[in-house]
């Protein structure tokens, strides 16, 4: 019976120091627990913070850019403008346009849709008659063409619609794409994925984006033989 005893014994003293172990064990992660709700709240309201100074400065930076004219598709009137324009925003696409180019209305049409849909960059238009010593520098031969510009520099060139399929039926998907390739805009898609016109991919001239040089014997259009 002693034996017994004993055994009770130490099965109680087993049990109540597993019972302690387990109740210290509980209040610790209870701590724990008490203390990652305490963080989590901090870094919530941290997170709001952040969220609120971010949502400021894209509003202001809005406003800005605005002011400065973008978010509309506009026509500058000189060779003047032209550097006025580019020098105050860091990015710009320029249409140098004809009045008698069909294509050139074309174009009109899918810049003035993304002129609303990136605020980051300045969208205009410039009739190459009004600017013979720009088209000149520029080297721009073939109407239309546009010239994209970051930081005051010409980076790259659109020139007619080679890079756009070689139709006057491109999206302005296609259109959006291309610029994007050339860091002119703030492009969401995937530039290793030109998008798709009539579940049709076109050739390789999405693929051939290097910097191109201009040449050409006269101001001409590619669209004025059509």
């Amino acid at each position: 019976m002693e034996g017994n005893g004993s055994i009770d014994m130490f099965s109680e003293v087993l049990e109540n120091q597993f019972l302690q172990a387990a109740k210290l064990v509980e209040n610790h992660l209870d701590s724990e627990i008490q203390k990652l709700d305490q963080i989590g709240e901090d870094e919530l309201e941290l997170l709001k913070e952040k969220r609120l100074a971010a949502l400021r400065k894209a509003q202001q930076q809005k406003q800005e850019w605005l002011s400065k004219g973008h978010g509309e598709y506009r026509e500058i009137v000189s060779e003047r403008d032209f550097f006025q324009e580019v020098k105050e925003s860091e990015k710009v696409v320029c249409h140098f346009y004809r009045d008698t180019t069909f294509r050139c209305k074309i174009l009109d049409r899918h810049l003035a849709v993304l002129a609303k849909k990136h605020l980051e960059t300045k969208f205009l238009k410039l009739n190459v008659e009004k600017a013979p010593f720009l088209c000149e520098r520029l080297r721009i031969k073939v109407i239309p063409t546009l010239a994209l510009v970051r930081d005051g520099k010409t980076q790259d060139y659109v020139v007619g619609f080679t890079d756009l399929g070689n139709t006057d039926d491109f999206t302005t998907e296609i259109l959006e794409w291309r610029l994007g390739c050339s860091d002119v805009i703030n492009y969401s898609g995937n530039l290793m994925e030109p998008p798709f016109q009539s579940q049709k991919k076109f050739g390789t001239n999405f693929t051939k984006l290097e910097k191109k040089t201009i040449r050409g014997k006269k101001y001409d259009s590619d669209s004025d033989d059509d």
